[in-house]
């Protein structure tokens, strides 16, 4: 069967409508067979329109799509007979063909707002089968890259525009600011709007909000601050003029966070004498690292919190708001250590300033992230936690 298989090649059967073949009502189906590059897709088509679902590898499997899109990969929808006298036929050159255009999601109000739909994938919870941090921090970042591609202002770098990568300019983050209502579970699919606004003379401004998709709760937002630096000299630049001209007809003024709700304040800086834990000797891989030679600043995510963070607190609590002051780069050869304290519990304080959700924390963390040989800072965070609703019954 296996030799059969390799010598045979785009075959295709149709399903016509109605009086050509048995069908359900309102309903026909077309299958494409690929063996040469083992795919498979399924064409269902209701009312004249539609949708696919495609297998790859051995084990064929669906996938359905969800707004069009899964995981953020737009997989159209169309006419599938436009009238009596035509038919729009599928070839294995349009499926094997990369179509780039097409692996983003949307613009929507406009083209200040970018929109695209995840899965929560397996990979990308922890044990309570929720995603993590890193996960969403992660979508953000993808969400913000697709957005520039989508856009047409992509130059050669990392999320640069045209104007940046001539200049071999590139965006570095200074400040995050996150807020978790609540975290999705495995297989659940959100929705993440994202657009950008001027961050004072030299800076932008980027935010987001996701989404349920389901129930369109909004589940959480962030917001941070850009800025420009040499690729080169690794020094911060000002934004030129003509970039500036590529990126303002995209800004947007509104806010995911309200003023109210932003943590703004200053994080103190960590020392040998206050902080609760130190961890030493935490060493970046390579894959750790960008495509703008230096570690990915979601990567700072895991060794604060898994490092010095206690296990109690990683297992009983939610996260749910984390602040990142960004300082400097770090590199593949760095050594690194990171440190915490812990701040008196904030739920007895009346005098304290929520700025994650509308209660106050049960804990509170001030994080720091150095280099081990020369003690220079590499990222401040500050965390906010709540007691998990299935500890707060016992």
């Amino acid at each position: 069967m296996a030799s059969m298989a390799a010598r045979t090649y785009n075959i295709a059967t149709l399903c016509l409508p109605r009086d050509m073949c048995k069908a359900e009502k309102n309903e026909m189906a077309t299958k494409l067979g690929f063996y040469r590059s083992r795919r498979v897709a399924m064409i269902t088509s209701k009312n004249g329109k539609f949708s696919v679902r495609t297998s790859a590898g051995g084990t064929p499997r669906s996938v359905e799509t969800i707004n069009g899109k899964v995981n953020g990969v737009h997989v159209g929808e169309g006419t599938l007979f436009g009238n009596k006298n035509s038919t729009e036929l599928i070839k294995d050159s349009d499926i094997d063909a990369p179509a780039h255009s097409s692996l983003h999601g949307n613009f929507v109000e406009g083209r200040f707002v970018y929109r695209q739909t995840f899965v929560i994938r397996s990979y990308e919870i922890g044990p309570d089968k929720t995603a993590t941090m890193e996960t969403l921090m992660n979508l953000l970042q993808e969400t913000a890259l697709n957005h520039v591609t989508s856009s047409g202002l992509a130059g050669n770098g990392f999320g640069a525009t045209r104007e940046m990568s001539i200049r071999k300019l590139i965006w570095v983050v200074t400040r995050i600011f996150i807020q978790v209502q609540r975290y999705s579970s495995w297989g659940d699919v959100v929705e993440i709007d994202t657009w950008v606004d001027a961050a004072g003379k030299n800076g932008m401004r980027r935010d987001w909000i996701i989404r349920d998709y389901k129930t369109q709760e909004i589940i959480t937002r962030a917001t941070s601050t850009w800025v420009i630096m040499n690729r080169e000299t690794r020094r911060l630049s000002k934004i030129p003029e003509q970039v500036r001209q590529e990126v303002l007809p995209f800004y947007l003024n509104r806010v995911a966070v309200a003023t109210e709700k932003n943590d703004s304040e200053k994080i103190d800086k960590l020392t040998d004498g206050t902080a609760g834990r130190i961890r030493s000797g935490l060493a970046p891989r390579w894959s750790d690292m960008d495509a703008n030679q230096h570690v990915n600043n979601v990567k700072y995510i895991g060794w604060i919190l898994e490092q010095s963070v206690p296990i109690n607190v990683l297992r009983d609590y939610d996260l749910t708001s984390m602040t990142l002051e960004y300082r400097r780069e770090c590199r593949q050869s760095n050594l690194l250590e990171s440190m915490t304290s812990a701040t008196a519990s904030l739920a007895e304080d009346s005098n304290c300033k929520n700025n994650s959700i509308n209660r106050r924390p049960d804990l509170e963390y001030t994080h720091l992230l150095r280099m081990q040989a020369d003690k220079a800072e590499i990222v401040r965070a500050r965390t906010e936690w709540h007691l998990k609703q299935k500890h707060k019954l016992h």
